[in-house]
């Protein structure tokens, strides 16, 4: 399949790097017509967040974090960007700034693979409820049930197939581990349980570009990060920028070598860097400016109608706080106690989440490398919505 829409001149040259924050330059930029940027007025922001800001030092001391980075949007307006830590707990790491980059984990899974659905479903080139064995037969298999998995229920996280598999065991190429997923046994029947999966999306992935004739790094550069302006986010980061991101994991046993602008995720490095499940790195600020635009109904990249259809929870399977390619607040949530029932967003396994509340007209952009030196820790989960808890307490403080 060929793609049918115009072609756009990108703004981002991975050869560059970028250390100034992208809110020195929002004037300019706006002037020329590049991006989609909120205003900055962030002046205050160690008055009016100061709780919150503090139970991120909190954090950091009691190690559930050492690198964090925050970016909050309200009412088209940017009124924080902070930056807190280093790079790991040593005294002698470099300090994180607003420039420096995150491996964003899950949070590639809205930013870049949901809104890619996103697009191609509103210029009619992906129909939600097509088998997905229609898009990649390779997910054909004895199994009958799987002819009945469609590309909504990938989204929705609802096919039935496993929440996660070490494919990266057994496959040491893109091709080997993209059969492993492909034949994936389901673990339910199709449409009956809501299993947040990331097999699901690698195949969702797959058959996004397969739809868009385009690799999904190429895809988004070109018709999301380039048209918002997102100048620090990409794929694959160029080596130049590794100074700027921060390392999250000793890897010990299967690359045995300190990860650092690298995906974390065992799979998408298979994969070569590039999967519908993980794989982006960006900067709070980069992620804040696609939030903004997500405020504003998706423009420019988007209706408001097909960000609407995508938001909303899906009525089932029973239980799920799952919209199409988004999470919507559950009850206890990451997102704390305070986010509306119209709020959604999603999380990252290194320590990344967005939460979006369009009734508050308010983002909240945290990344962490919580998983440094390993995985182990979990003292994220208490410090997260004790975060945005204080957020919107100050928020309702200040009026």
């Amino acid at each position: 399949m060929s793609t049918v829409y115009e072609r756009r001149e990108l703004c981002y040259n991975p050869d560059i790097e970028h250390t100034k924050p992208l809110s020195e330059t929002w004037s300019s930029n706006a002037a020329a017509g590049i991006g989609h940027f909120p205003a900055p007025a962030y002046q205050q922001q160690d008055t009016v967040f100061r709780r919150a800001f503090d139970a991120l030092r909190q954090a950091i001391a009691d190690q559930a974090f050492p690198a964090a980075s925050v970016a909050i949007t309200r009412l088209r307006k940017l009124i924080a960007l902070k930056a807190l830590g280093r790079f790991t707990y040593e005294t002698d790491s470099p300090e994180v700034t607003a420039a420096s980059i995150f491996d964003l984990a899950s949070v590639s899974k809205v930013v870049a693979t949901t809104t890619t659905a996103m697009i191609l479903y509103e210029r009619g080139l992906l129909d939600l409820e097509a088998p997905v064995a229609a898009v990649t037969p390779e997910f054909r298999g004895e199994d009958s049930r799987r002819g009945d998995v469609t590309l909504h229920m990938l989204l929705a996280h609802s096919s039935g197939l496993p929440a996660y598999e070490r494919l990266f065991l057994r496959a040491k190429t893109r091709e080997e581990l993209l059969h492993a997923a492909f034949t994936t046994p389901l673990v339910t029947d199709p449409g009956t349980r809501a299993e947040y999966s990331d097999i699901g999306f690698i195949i969702l992935g797959v058959a996004l570009e397969r739809i868009a004739d385009e690799t999904l790094d190429s895809f988004c550069q070109r018709e999301v990060f380039g048209p918002l302006g997102m100048t620090r986010t990409a794929f694959n980061p160029a080596a130049a920028s590794k100074s700027s991101i921060p390392p999250t994991v000793e890897d010990r046993t299967f690359r045995q070598r300190v990860i650092q602008g690298e995906v974390q995720d065992e799979n998408a490095s298979v994969l070569g860097g590039v999967a519908g499940h993980a794989g982006l790195f960006a900067t709070a600020e980069d992620v804040a400016i696609f939030a903004h635009a997500m405020l504003d109904g998706g423009r420019p990249i988007l209706r408001p109608e097909t960000l609407a259809l995508f938001k909303r929870r899906e009525p089932g399977p029973e239980g799920t706080s799952r919209a199409l390619g988004w999470d919507t607040p559950s009850s206890p949530s990451q997102s704390g106690h305070q986010f509306s029932a119209s709020s959604f967003g999603h999380l990252g396994y290194t320590g990344t989440s967005l939460w979006i509340d369009p009734e508050r007209q308010l983002s909240v952009t945290l990344l962490t490398n919580r998983t440094w030196p390993d995985c182990g820790q979990q003292a994220i989960k208490e410090a997260r919505p004790r975060f945005h808890d204080a957020v919107i307490e100050a928020l309702e403080a200040s009026g």
